[in-house]
């Protein structure tokens, strides 16, 4: 347990240095955005290409890992809309909690987490999990958000959705990671490596990447709680947070070690890393698309807050369990 505190501590810490920058102002909040910027346009884009580079093509696109991470996913928005839904949380906002329910911030956080905790071999099907929640968890939600706002007809309604559906998939798109992942696996299978100056840039912004996301995880999460209009009852928000934290990755590996022994080609290693990817607290950026989305913020903020508290207790027990060796 000691090994492991000694990983996940200093990653947990460097968020809550964010967090306590922002509230007392030493990072002014106009400059969360740039932060923000420099993190998704930057350096992590930077440290995928160089994972896509480092890693065999088919070890990025396992079908094993994808298959699980997809139906995981799916079950966990269907339940977290299912059982969100109440006088108070209408289908926007149960949407965007769904989000959050699936949705761990593997981009942020996870990656270098994991790939300290265990090794480079940690970041495929990392990587595989990241698609899945870009291309189709959040083109998901966000239809079923917009959808939500729909007239009521059925011929209206269905223009609604594929609409919102072509706006979250066009979001997708335009995201730089997954392209920065498809450049990385491209160069690997072509056999092309980064040499000289460049390579020294690439790899000091990608270097860069791991303490400037956790320090903007924390501010983004101030931010958001500044921006919260209004008060949540814990009982709107406490329940996806624990969904996110303990039923998503409980489900991840049942599906993972089902699927596994079936055949699917997943390792005891890639089983672990994809109920430990689960396991993480919310992507905090979700909080951003909530409010430019105008859902209920307060709410998806605090969902974020409170998975990110416990995650340091919950997330570090997980890889004890597990008997994670780091180093």
């Amino acid at each position: 347990m000691q090994a492991i505190l000694g990983v996940t501590f200093p990653f947990f810490a460097l968020v809550l240095a964010g967090y306590l920058a922002a509230r007392r102002h030493v990072l002014p909040e106009s400059a969360i955005p740039g932060l923000n910027a420099f993190v998704l346009y930057f350096a992590l884009p930077c440290m995928l290409f160089r994972f896509g580079n480092s890693t065999p093509v088919l070890e990025l696109l396992n079908p094993g890992a994808f298959a699980v991470w997809l139906v995981a996913a799916l079950l966990i928005v269907f339940v977290a809309v299912a059982f969100s839904l109440n006088a108070r949380v209408r289908l926007k906002d149960a949407a965007f909690g769904a989000l959050v329910a699936a949705f761990p911030n593997t981009g942020f956080m996870g990656l270098p987490l994991l790939a300290a905790l265990m090794g480079p071999a940690a970041t495929a099907p990392m990587v595989t999990t990241m698609l899945v929640d870009l291309f189709v968890t959040s083109s998901l939600c966000i239809a079923l958000a917009e959808a939500a706002t729909a007239t009521t007809s059925a011929r209206d309604h269905g223009a609604g959705a594929r609409a919102a559906l072509s706006r979250a998939l066009r979001g997708a798109v335009s995201n730089p990671l997954p392209w920065a992942i498809a450049l990385g696996a491209l160069g690997s299978a072509v056999g092309f490596k980064l040499t000289g100056p460049l390579e020294v840039v690439v790899r000091l912004l990608a270097d860069a990447a791991t303490p400037v996301a956790l320090f903007t995880i924390g501010a983004v999460l101030y931010r958001a709680g500044q921006h919260v209009h209004g008060r949540t009852a814990p009982a709107d928000f406490v329940p996806v947070a624990l969904v996110k934290l303990f039923l998503h990755p409980l489900l991840v590996f049942a599906l993972a070690t089902a699927a596994r022994s079936l055949g699917m080609p997943l390792s005891g290693l890639q089983v672990v890393v994809l109920t430990l990817t689960a396991a993480l607290p919310s992507a905090s950026n979700v909080s951003l698309l909530a409010e430019r989305f105008g859902a209920d913020n307060g709410r998806i903020a605090r969902i974020i807050m409170t998975s990110t508290v416990l995650a340091f207790v919950s997330f570090t027990t997980l890889a004890w369990v597990f008997g994670v060796q780091p180093g």
